[in-house]
């Protein structure tokens, strides 16, 4: 846990979410179907505010139209000795997404068609869908399709589109403020650790721990959808009270391996999301990588969309599309880990602490207050203790009113944490107020 300076703190909870993983690895999702509801009934055992809507087969959400259900029941290729070739029994990914049913015997060269792998990565089974376009196929090693001899071939699989619905999920967590937190990740993804069972499980883990906040100064709002139909379809339906409500959201994806972290920034990097990101990122990791906007590719690209702009981030841990083992079958269970999904969590609820402290303060005397007769400092200067309140005499030097603690901790260069807690002690002494932004100059 190199990069994981929190992380051993959070071991419990990884532990939790790691199994969790387990439980819904197995299972084939896709962006709408059976799949997608088995796994809400999973998560309903560990959260108990989890509320699902159905969208129907055809419902127009700004430029797009909710697709026709797909659910699979089987899927394999048999040679000519019945030997099954590829099976969808052995993995979900075996099959390209959204295939339409199929029982067919053919020659090789009219198979090889509809044979998907990467050549690159000869000894991978390749993630592949077709969601808005009929087709079948299956995904294979490079090796394996190689190995392929002539002969006839017995391609079967078992599926059915039908008008049906898409399936989102969402949690809310009411707060003294009617200003949210937003928190959103997948539930398309079939079996894939990393992509996408890490997020779906730290979002649980995040609805269990802010369930049980003492106090709750904002409300806090988490969704679960199939990635870009989904986002965009509660988009639609939420837009207004959306932009209205949403102070900072966070897209969370691949955050189970212990590799980097990653923040992909808003459009123009400057909302209250980045910066908290940014400055939890700083403290609490030995490293991380920023990606600007223009690397974008999850759902920050619904959110922050022209017209729809919700303050909002993307955190990873090695970044989709980056890591070699993204959209394979080698992003397995073993490419995550308790460690990896503890330091993520160490991230992202030392974000929502940060959130909850961040305020305005304005010191209430003129020139540097006597912080000697209130017990704040010792009243012996020394080269030593000059260095201990030098921190506290940076906040002083800055609380006019104008900053924000998350915004006085990029300045001063010290975490908000330590900010907070010198600051209670100045409110606490009368030498600060909790106040409105006052504009500077």
């Amino acid at each position: 846990m190199d990069n994981d300076k929190g992380a051993l703190d959070c071991i419990s909870e990884g532990k939790e979410m790691y199994e969790l993983c387990k439980e819904i690895f197995p299972i084939c999702r896709s962006i709408t179907g059976n799949g997608v509801r088995e796994t809400f009934d999973i998560f309903k055992k560990y959260v108990d505010n989890l509320e699902l809507t159905e969208v129907p087969t055809g419902t127009e959400v700004f430029d797009w139209t909710v697709p026709k259900e797909w659910n699979i029941e089987d899927a394999y290729i048999e040679d000519e000795e019945k030997n099954k070739i590829v099976d969808f029994k052995d993995t979900n990914l075996h099959v390209v997404g959204y295939s339409v049913p199929v029982d067919e015997v053919m020659d090789l060269e009219d198979l090889m068609p509809h044979i998907y792998s990467l050549k690159d990565q000869p000894d991978v089974i390749p993630y592949v869908t077709s969601y808005y376009a009929e087709r079948w196929g299956f995904c294979m090693t490079e090796t394996k399709r190689q190995s392929l001899k002539p002969g006839k071939y017995h391609a079967v699989i078992k599926s059915e589109l039908k008008e049906g619905s898409l399936t989102y999920g969402e949690m809310y967590f009411k707060g003294n403020s009617e200003k949210e937190i937003f928190f959103s990740s997948y539930v398309c993804h079939p079996s894939m650790g990393n992509n996408e069972c890490s997020g779906q499980a730290l979002m649980i883990q995040l609805a269990k721990y802010i369930a049980m906040m003492p106090e709750r100064r904002y409300s806090y709002r988490l969704i679960l959808v199939p990635e870009t139909i989904g986002a965009i379809t509660y988009i639609s339906r939420h837009l207004d009270e959306m932009k209205k409500n949403i102070i900072a959201g966070f897209n969370l994806t691949c955050v189970g391996d212990t590799r980097d972290y990653s923040i992909v920034h808003s459009r123009y990097g400057d909302t209250l999301a980045d910066r908290v990101l940014m400055n939890i990122l700083k403290y609490e990791t030995d490293s991380f990588t920023e990606y600007s906007y223009l690397k974008r590719g999850s759902d920050e690209r619904q959110y922050q969309a022209p017209g729809v702009d919700i303050p909002l981030v993307c955190f990873c841990r090695s970044k989709y599309h980056i890591y070699p083992e993204y959209h394979t079958s080698a992003d397995d269970l073993s490419l995550i880990s308790p460690e990896g999904l503890a330091g993520s969590y160490h991230v992202i609820t030392k974000c929502i602490e940060a959130l909850e402290k961040n305020r305005i303060y304005r010191i209430t005397c003129l020139c540097e207050p006597q912080l000697g007769k209130r017990g704040l400092v010792p009243t012996m200067s020394s080269k030593k203790t000059y260095q201990e309140t030098l921190a506290l005499k940076d906040i002083l030097a800055y609380a006019d009113g104008t900053n924000d603690l998350i915004e006085m901790s990029g300045i001063i260069e010290q975490p908000v944490s330590l900010i907070s807690g010198i600051m209670d002690k100045l409110v606490e002494a009368g030498i600060m107020v909790e106040t409105e932004r006052i504009k500077r100059g």
